[in-house]
């Protein structure tokens, strides 16, 4: 038997990559909470005024290195907060509705756990492609609102809202992108709420819808807390100064804006 050689037994071990053991933690830089912060308050506050805070906030987390799912969840969680920012400021300009507002928040709930179910058990990709088509009708009926609700003659249609609350907050629980955009667009079109209005429920079912979703995820999904909480932070500001932006803009060019917005979404989503 050849005995081994000294060279043999002596060579040196070679140390173990753990680049592909171990993962840097995407949150791991002031810079990157500073980042995530600011992309948050404008995420807060563009997700007000037009609905499209995943616009800024999705791509923030893809840029501080989160992959797409745990982005997508994460993204959930944080813009519970713009919710809450947007609701302890003008909430009350909607309580009027009474014990209906409490049953569209219900439906907003179920919405947001069926859609945060789906997310975690199937592939965004399945409904990835529908996503834009559905973003540009909802901007089309959001141009064509003011016209609409004229030939309804002030009609509101509250078994249409509820059964669209319950389809978008699937939406929104699922994939997310523009939920408020089609938010909005139903607000305006089943129901006589003036845009400022519209604007403020839109924010309370989507938050509603999020907030179940964010804990759906809180307990199965890949949640990055770090980045959530650092998010969080800034759309809770951006949504608490919403408000009183949106009460201070004229209503015609403040609906193309986001309509244009929406349009801009949709071809980004439909290019990616």
């Amino acid at each position: 038997m050849t005995p081994v050689s000294t060279v043999e037994r002596r060579a040196p071990r070679r140390r173990r990559s753990t680049s592909s053991t171990r993962a840097e933690p995407p949150l791991h830089t002031v810079v990157e909470a500073v980042l995530l912060v600011v992309a948050g308050y404008f995420a807060g506050l563009i997700g007000y005024v037009t609905g499209l805070a995943s616009l800024v906030s999705y791509p923030a987390l893809l840029a501080v290195g989160l992959p797409p799912v745990a982005a997508n969840v994460t993204n959930t969680v944080s813009l519970v907060a713009v919710g809450i920012g947007s609701t302890a400021g003008a909430g009350k300009s909607v309580l009027h509705h009474g014990r209906r507002l409490w049953w569209w928040v219900l439906l907003s709930a179920v919405g947001g756990a069926i859609g945060a179910a789906l997310l975690l058990n199937t592939s965004p990709d399945s409904f990835a492609a529908a996503v834009p088509a559905l973003i540009v009708l909802a901007c089309l009926a959001l141009l064509a609102q003011p016209t609409l609700r004229r030939l309804a003659g002030g009609r509101e249609f509250p078994g249409i809202y509820a059964i669209a609350l319950l389809l978008i907050a699937v939406y929104g629980g699922y994939f997310g992108a523009g939920a408020g955009v089609v938010f909005l667009a139903a607000t305006l079109m089943c129901t006589a709420e003036p845009l400022w209005r519209a604007s403020i429920l839109k924010s309370l079912m989507l938050g509603v819808a999020n907030l179940v979703a964010a804990v759906w995820f809180a307990l199965t999904g890949p949640v990055d807390w770090p980045a959530a909480a650092a998010m969080a932070v800034g759309c809770l500001l951006g949504g608490r100064t919403g408000p009183p932006v949106v009460a201070h803009l004229p209503e015609r060019p403040l609906r193309i804006g986001v309509a244009l917005a929406g349009f801009g979404l949709a071809a980004w989503l439909w290019a990616r």
